[in-house]
């Protein structure tokens, strides 16, 4: 583990920029960008333009350390380049920010009103990438879309099962269970989640340490009292389908969550502006997330 990244995560001032949509999200992340399917006719081509899109971002004069922590990536993002440089190294080398990657293979099909991850059967291999890479931690995701507490129970176990193996090859995991913004009673499912959260961290182990990325709670401040565990190493919030402006506004509420924001992020963007109102619109909308973030 990277001590100077591990400190940068724990106690700097910022957020974490998300940039890991996959197969499945990638099209939709550029058709928000401006960029068709007709434009592409392969998954090499698609990739390739979404690689674009994000060096476009973090090649950006307005993503700097001076308010972002650190980038998720993807796996393609992860073994391509930025002038010269793999991506991990890029952000850590010339920009300071630490470098994450999302891990996960997938939701699989609704059950019990969640949706688990889908068994990873690569994980081992991709961590071992991941470390080639230089990565300091990981991501992975799964949903709650109902109120039905045996599903939560299983969603933050395989979370945690997870987590401690990612752990142990010397990363630090981000656990991610989101919780859908029309869930019904979501903020009973939220107090159920942290419940669970709560009796899983009592039993980890004094040295393996994570990340939370959370579903920003009904009840503000639910999740802050997590940080008091001292294997938490951060936590940080998804933006869920909220614009970015209702995202900053409930994320502010929160005193101990940092945003990790997506499509949140990338509002507005578009492949066809010029770069100097593309670095104004990123600007303005990393400095509202940052504030959101650290003005509490």
């Amino acid at each position: 583990m990277n001590k100077e990244q591990f400190s940068r995560m724990k106690d700097g001032k910022g957020f974490v920029a998300a940039l890991d949509q996959s197969g499945g999200s990638t099209p939709k992340a550029l058709g928000l960008y401006g960029i068709n399917e007709d434009q592409y006719s392969n998954d090499e081509e698609m990739f390739d333009l979404v690689h674009q899109m994000r060096t476009r971002i973090i090649k950006s004069k307005s993503f700097t350390s001076d308010r972002i922590l650190a980038a998720i990536l993807f796996k393609v993002t992860m073994n391509s380049k930025i002038d010269g440089k793999y991506t991990g190294d890029f952000l850590w080398e010339e920009k300071g920010i630490v470098p994450i990657l999302k891990v996960d293979e997938g939701l699989a099909e609704l059950k019990n009103g969640v949706q688990l991850m889908k068994e990873m059967k690569v994980l081992d291999e991709l961590l071992e990438n991941a470390k080639e890479r230089k990565i300091f931690g990981t991501k992975m995701r799964s949903v709650v879309k109902e109120l039905n507490e045996e599903g939560i129970i299983e969603i933050v176990e395989q979370q945690f099962r997870y987590a401690k193996k990612i752990s142990e090859a010397g990363l630090v995991p981000i656990i991610e269970p989101e919780v859908d913004i029309h869930a019904e009673n979501k903020a009973e499912i939220e107090e159920i989640l942290k419940r669970e959260v709560v009796k899983q961290l009592k039993a980890l182990d004094k040295e393996t340490y994570v990340m939370f990325k959370f579903t920003i709670p009904t009840n503000a401040g639910l999740y802050d009292d997590l940080v008091e565990f001292d294997q938490v190493v951060r936590i940080v919030a998804l933006s869920g389908g909220y614009t970015r402006e209702k995202a900053n506004e409930l994320l502010a509420q929160n005193k101990n969550m940092i945003a990790s924001f997506s499509r949140a992020l990338s509002e507005g963007l578009n492949a066809n502006q010029s770069d100097d109102d593309f670095d104004k619109l990123l600007d303005e909308s990393i400095e509202g997330i940052y504030k959101a973030s650290v003005e509490k």
